[in-house]
């Protein structure tokens, strides 16, 4: 099983030219996959609908769109409102059907100064060769490591309490002839998760250290509801990004692919392709038996 993240930074390539079709191309292979940055209704992209393309390029995948916020783009044809809605999200595709997905949107603070937007985490339910999985396609926020830490620690008590919380819906249907649940049974939110997408955090950094449960008061503690970094894991070394910073080009890795501990010794190798110009970040793969 092929997982992949990637952030197609809205289809503007580090040439700094828009082809969306390049991303398409990049990610098709992949089993599962977690897109950041996709958009819908943009000027600078030709005010296209990206899920909708994404799924044209790509008909052999299931698809479902997380948007984290969106704005009015709305127009006006004679006496007539023509209502479209401005929207920037994350996205996840797969192989195997989506059974359900949720939206969390994540901690965010009011910023001054730089430009601050809402962060999403899509949350999607998918039976896998390997079991039910649930998986988060995520996005951190790039203004700082408090907002971010902050961030981390609302998705890690959604995770804890996945269990307390079910899925999308619960109970026995009080009006089966309305058929509220589609004849569908209770969804299950099985403990076993993959979080992927872009951190904005670095191996190494605290970020890191809350998700995989390392406490820096004591040396080797380790919590028991942590996931594990599958490139660390792996005993891997990889980057994403690349910067130029005080006129040095900085290799970075800014997209991560964490997984809960019963996942790990279904790990097999983690790669990303540094050739790649279809986005500013590079594709992270990370492939499970």
């Amino acid at each position: 099983m092929k997982l992949l993240s990637y952030n197609i930074q809205y289809g503007f390539g580090a040439d700094g030219h828009y082809d969306l079709s390049r991303a398409a191309k990049v990610i098709d292979g992949a089993d599962i996959i977690a897109l950041q940055e996709v958009e819908r209704h943009w000027s600078r992209t030709n005010h296209d609908d990206q899920p909708a393309i994404l799924e044209r390029l790509l008909p052999h995948y299931y698809t479902a769109y997380g948007p984290a916020f969106d704005m009015d783009a709305s127009t006006i044809d004679g006496r007539r409102v023509i209502n479209r809605r401005r929207q920037f999200g994350t996205m996840i595709l797969s192989r195997w059907p989506i059974i359900w997905t949720r939206l969390h949107l994540l901690p965010m603070r009011r910023m001054i100064t730089p430009l601050n937007t809402q962060n999403p985490a899509l949350e999607a339910m998918i039976h896998t060769p390997l079991g039910p999985i649930r998986v988060i396609s995520l996005h951190l926020a790039h203004v700082g490591v408090e907002e971010r830490l902050t961030q981390i620690d609302h998705l890690l008590a959604l995770h804890a309490g996945a269990h307390h919380t079910g899925g999308p819906w619960s109970g026995a249907d009080d009006e089966p002839s309305r058929n509220w649940t589609e004849s569908q049974p209770e969804p299950k939110s099985p403990p076993t998760a993959i979080w992927m997408g872009d951190f904005n955090c670095e191996p190494g950094s605290v970020e890191h250290a809350r998700i995989t449960g390392h406490t820096p008061y004591h040396p080797g503690a380790l919590y028991a509801d942590a996931l594990t970094n599958a490139v660390a894991h792996l005993g891997q070394t990889l980057h994403t990004h690349e910067k130029i910073i005080a006129g040095k080009t900085r290799l970075r890795q800014l997209d991560h692919c964490f997984v809960t501990g019963d996942l790990t010794p279904h790990l097999r190798r983690a790669w990303t392709d540094n050739a790649q110009i279809a986005s500013d970040h590079h594709p992270l793969w990370v492939e499970m038996a």
